[in-house]
């Protein structure tokens, strides 16, 4: 296959479609709408203020903000401008941001649309120049509209090659400090471009991007979008989130499982699980029920439904099928460029696994049964870290640190991370995702983590959906009947010792989720470490009948 930088494809879309718009902005609810030529017009303008503030080539300069469409233009004007652009979660704390802008050595920082502005304004150091995207944000010395009038196009745009630096990603950090994932311009466009051929995607396509940009699924998105000339769909905001989508209706549509959860518990909200279990059992009405679910849903023009960056249970897969709308799972890293692996062509009996490889690499398992990749999307560098790098590679091979199982059909499926398997008093492993899964076929469980550490048996804490009580018998009885049925299924070093039923969600902000909404482990386990160590009894427990942490 043939590679070509988002640059080179922006240019060449600009060239051949300069009216049709590619981004879809919405600003106190009306929707600005760039075209290709605005999109090239604009980047042109920021690359000749970036260059313009004398930076050396290969410089790095961060954007910090929620996804738009200013955080798409000014990543390629980065690029334009020969220096390497670098994405900070918008969600980030302080010590996060302060600790990328100094490892990386950050001269300029792109900041836009934040929830909270604190982190960023104690966060960036004085030094470092900060250009403001046009919404209400961290107090800055430049902004970039004014330098839409300030600074002319650019007019010799850096050509890069294939095998330079395009971009560094930083990892979410759910274990410790965030590792910089270096990735070329081949490494980026590789992932995008195989994605997008297998999608069958064109340039009639729609997609919403509202994942963080600062992730390597929203990234090769926007390099999809720029190699094939489809049009982007941002979110204003989490309450608008649904009927944005409504406006954008997406022919192809990714989230993760949270999100996934979510919507279901919505759908659930408003048709009772009993009453839709019935309707969608009777022929004919079942499709007109589906099919005004994915409408109200702003889903009725999808083609393709993928779910990635953390095991989705297979009850869900099960449960949206039966509404028409076949998830594809997905699974890849920031090292390795994004998606690598889908269930796609969508096959039914491969619900559960996360399909075959994309064209582009190559995976096996080795002999403990580790997920091992290589191929023109992997990295080959985390940035100023040679030590973690060696120790991350094998014979050519980068070692993902997920545990896999080869399936009969030659799919690839997820039994869960290495360093997430833990040994209980007796002695045993457990690996949780298998039994988290099992517990998320009872709709009424929102989030779930099983740990066990040092007990003599696991358990499993979860938060339930709607802010369930102890005072809702149906529940209290659902929540009893899963722990028989997934206690049947496992053996006996598995089996959940109890459920503990949490008082509040896990989110970021209060640090139990990552900016990609997985579940920080660790953090969950120490917060709950004082309760799971007591000796509690019963089946279900109930956080707010015990002492407070």
């Amino acid at each position: 296959m043939t590679y070509t930088t988002p640059v080179q494809n922006l240019l060449k879309q600009s060239k051949n479609n300069p009216n049709k718009v590619y981004l879809h902005q919405p600003i106190a609810r009306q929707w600005q709408k760039f075209t290709w030529t605005e999109v090239e017009h604009q980047a042109r303008c920021i690359a000749k203020g970036l260059q313009s503030q004398g930076y050396e080539k290969g410089s790095r300069i961060g954007i910090l903000s929620k996804n738009c469409a200013h955080w798409i233009i000014s990543d390629l004007a980065i690029m334009m401008a020969g220096y390497i652009p670098v994405a900070i979660f918008s969600t980030a704390h302080h010590n996060t941001i302060s600790f990328i802008i100094k490892h990386a050595d950050l001269k300029a920082i792109f900041v836009g649309k934040l929830d909270d502005t604190s982190a960023a304004e104690s966060a960036i150091n004085p030094d470092v120049l900060r250009i403001a995207f046009p919404y209400p944000t961290a107090s800055t010395t430049e902004s970039f509209t004014s330098w839409l009038s300030k600074y002319p196009p650019i007019e010799n745009v850096h050509q890069a090659s294939i095998d330079d630096t395009a971009t560094i990603l930083y990892t979410s950090g759910s274990t410790g400090k965030p590792k910089g994932v270096v990735l070329t311009y081949k490494n980026w466009v590789s992932a995008a471009q195989s994605t997008a051929l297998k999608f069958n995607m064109t340039s009639n396509d729609r997609q919403m991007s509202y994942l963080p940009l600062a992730h390597a699924v929203e990234r090769s998105l926007e390099a999809s979008s720029l190699f094939i000339g489809y049009e982007i769909y941002f979110v204003e905001s989490l309450e608008t989130f649904i009927e944005d989508l409504n406006y954008g209706k997406p022919t192809v549509f990714g989230s993760v499982p949270r999100l996934w959860t979510k919507f279901q518990s919505q759908i659930l909200k408003n048709i009772p699980e009993k009453k839709l279990n019935f309707l969608i059992s009777i022929p004919i009405i079942n499709k007109i029920i589906a099919k005004k679910i994915r409408t109200k849903l702003g889903l009725e023009c999808a083609r393709y439904f993928v779910s990635g960056t953390a095991p989705i249970p297979l009850s869900l897969l099960q449960w949206y099928e039966k509404l028409g709308i076949n998830i594809s799972e997905a699974w890849g890293m920031s090292e390795t460029s994004s998606i690598s692996c889908i269930n796609l062509p969508y096959v039914k009996s491969d619900l559960g696994t996360i399909g075959k490889p994309i064209d582009c690499v190559t995976m096996e398992l080795s002999k403990e049964g580790e997920i091992l990749i290589k191929g023109d999307a992997v990295f080959s560098e985390y940035y100023r870290d040679t030590e973690t790098t060696s120790e991350s590679f094998t014979d050519g091979w980068f070692n993902t640190g997920d545990c896999g199982e080869n399936t009969a059909s030659g799919a690839f499926k997820i039994v869960g991370r290495i360093k997430d398997k833990f040994k209980t008093s007796k002695g045993k492993y457990v690996a949780p995702v298998p039994i988290e899964s099992l517990l998320s076929a009872n709709t009424d469980i929102d989030q779930v983590c099983v740990m066990g550490a040092g007990l003599k048996q696991p358990i499993a804490i979860v938060v339930l959906n709607n802010s369930i009580s102890k005072a809702n018998t149906e529940a209290v009885e659902k929540l009893k009947n899963i722990l028989i049925d997934v206690n049947n299924k496992l053996e006996s070093h598995q089996k959940l010792d109890y459920i503990l039923v949490c008082s509040g969600v896990w989110d970021i902000d209060n640090g139990l989720l990552t900016p990609t909404l997985k579940i920080k482990r660790n953090a969950i386990e120490q917060k709950y470490m004082q309760l799971i160590n007591g000796e509690l009894l019963g089946d279900i427990i109930w956080e707010s009948e015990i002492a407070s942490i």
